[in-house]
């Protein structure tokens, strides 16, 4: 097995493979071109951020800037929306439902570094994927950590690091999340 098939099946990889360089640099140069377009160029703004990411649907929006490693391992639904500065560090899937919208300054990571000292230093890793639900509102400045779903009807309050599932129709704030109110 390879290191991406590695990557992809959740196992420990070594993200200095050079077809894993090779990926993050296409997907970087990319990146870079979509952030550097003129801001009212909408349509080559939506032409290149659909080669970038694995699946989109008809109506989504991500201002810019923008930044991922590979971005075939991004799924947006319909109606997406994101603020500035949204980072994906898509080492596993990232998914995410329709109706969903995003602050500035996020952060979704699922890269996730051994504990162990010795195994760390060898340069090794492995990811989890993030799932967000349908009709998700997250807050500026929010972090999503490896291996978290969030569930439908959500809302995580500015600020929040969500380290472990947020269940269906609720609000969660705080570091580390916790879900402070149902909604119905």
């Amino acid at each position: 097995m390879n290191e991406k098939e590695k990557m992809l099946n959740g196992e420990m990889y070594n993200p200095l493979d050079k077809d894993l360089i090779r990926d993050r640099i296409k997907c970087k140069l990319a990146c870079q071109k979509y952030n550097n377009l003129a801001y009212d160029d909408i349509t080559q703004r939506d032409l290149l951020i659909r080669k970038i990411l694995c699946s989109t649907k008809e109506k989504f929006f991500i201002e810019q800037s923008f930044y991922c490693d590979y971005g075939y391992n991004i799924e947006i639904g319909e109606n997406f929306y994101s603020n500035h500065n949204l980072v994906i560090l898509d080492c596993a899937k990232v998914i995410f439902g329709n109706n969903v919208f995003i602050g500035p300054n996020c952060g979704f990571y699922t890269a996730v570094h051994p504990l162990d000292f010795q195994t760390r230093s060898q340069g090794l890793e492995y990811a989890k994927p993030i799932k967000v639900g349908n009709d998700v509102w997250i807050g500026g400045n929010v972090t999503v950590l490896s291996g978290v779903t969030i569930g439908n009807n959500a809302v995580i309050g500015a600020g929040a690091v969500v380290t472990k599932d947020i269940p269906d129709n609720c609000v969660a704030i705080g570091s580390p999340a916790k879900k402070v109110k149902d909604l119905t």
